[in-house]
């Protein structure tokens, strides 16, 4: 415990007083934002804002979390950093594409297929240790080729498929990350929107991976609905830093925003989200987890499907659906605000949904 709080609060330190030199020197090597020519048009003004702040939070999640652990002189965990692989991994695929933009001086990066095979790489390479290298000299591997929901489901294990199981689970894996990644990437289009989703998000992660410590099977007096998951406390300690680092960087990232997070820190939470859902078991749960996320990303496939269908015609003013009430009149932090809420009872459901079937088995 006290490991989750020191490293939390060596993030939290980190990013609020790291991000303005971050600011400074963005600034100076001119990353600054680009605008989207048929976005809104109080966004123009914009233009110019030091970007790629992603690598602000990647590094204090870094810094907080083996800083943390080297005050607490405590080992880190397999799980843990594999996810913290998947979250720097889809942040180097993010920082590819912020750089491009830059250097070619345009909204646009990498190509939709550059972006996805980037995501592809890194998503195999996280699959394949997470089920293939073992976790310790019996044999057992950090994760089970299952999918889950809020814990296991028993008659979607894989393992009893040799190949072909370990195959679609990594499909499965691909799925979550690529989906998860893309949505905060389309969230993050209005100043602090995505960072405070995914906080309220990684607050859900760190909540339940800490309830999985206390009732885990692998302790003595274990009871009925205990959870077989390893290293959930580590786990809960990495959801927890990353909170503290994404806290000390809206601090700078509301708005007015002084600096955005970019693609790099966008896919990066992204992976974090699905990295967090696999560690705990939770894959399906991830739905409600990152709810606003995957709402927003949802009313652009909306629209685009309606658009074709119908030869033009639109449900939303523009999507992503932030921008239809931006159009609509509303002010931004109104917009972001209210989101924020529907982010928190996404959550909240989440939680309450985990607990309560914790609560029917016991």
């Amino acid at each position: 415990m006290l490991v989750l709080l020191a490293s939390a609060g060596i993030a939290l330190l980190v990013s609020l007083f790291a991000t303005p030199l971050f600011i400074k020197g963005f600034s100076r090597i001119g990353w600054g934002q680009f605008i989207r020519d048929d976005g809104p048009q109080s966004h123009h003004t914009k233009r110019g804002t030091p970007t790629m702040g992603g690598l602000v939070f990647i590094v204090a999640t870094l810094v907080g979390y083996f800083g943390g652990k080297l005050l607490g002189q405590d080992l880190p965990t397999q799980p843990a950093l594999l996810i913290l692989l998947l979250m720097i991994g889809m942040g180097a695929v993010g920082f590819v594409d912020d750089f491009l933009k830059i250097s070619n001086q345009r909204s646009l990066g990498l190509g939709g297929w550059a972006k996805v095979a980037g995501q592809v790489v890194v998503s195999v390479l996280f699959g394949v240790l997470a089920i293939m290298r073992p976790f310790d000299d019996s044999g057992r591997t950090v994760v089970d080729p299952v999918i889950s929901a809020v814990r296991d489901i028993p008659w979607l294990d894989l393992s009893g498929w040799g190949t072909l199981g370990a195959i679609v689970f990594l499909l499965w894996i691909l799925l979550m990350n690529v989906s998860a990644s893309n949505a905060v990437n389309v969230t993050d289009g209005l100043d602090g929107l995505a960072t405070g989703a995914v906080i309220l998000s990684m607050v859900g992660y760190a909540a339940i991976a800490f309830w999985q410590f206390n009732q885990s099977c692998f302790i003595d007096g274990a009871e009925a609905g205990c959870y077989d998951v390893l290293k959930p406390l580590d786990v809960a300690t990495l959801a927890a830093t990353l909170v503290g680092a994404l806290i000390g960087f809206l601090w700078w990232n509301t708005s007015p925003a002084q600096i955005f997070m970019g693609d790099v820190g966008s896919l990066a939470l992204g992976g974090a989200l699905a990295g967090f859902a696999v560690m705990t078991d939770t894959h399906l749960l991830l739905i409600l987890i990152a709810g606003l996320p995957i709402i927003v990303t949802g009313s652009v496939i909306l629209q685009r499907i309606y658009f074709k269908l119908t030869g033009g015609k639109r449900i939303f003013l523009m999507s992503p659906l932030h921008h239809h009430f931006e159009l609509k009149g509303w002010a931004e932090v109104t917009i972001v605000v209210r989101f924020w809420i529907l982010a928190g009872l996404f959550v909240a459901a989440g939680i309450g949904l985990f607990y309560f079937e914790w609560a029917l088995r016991s």
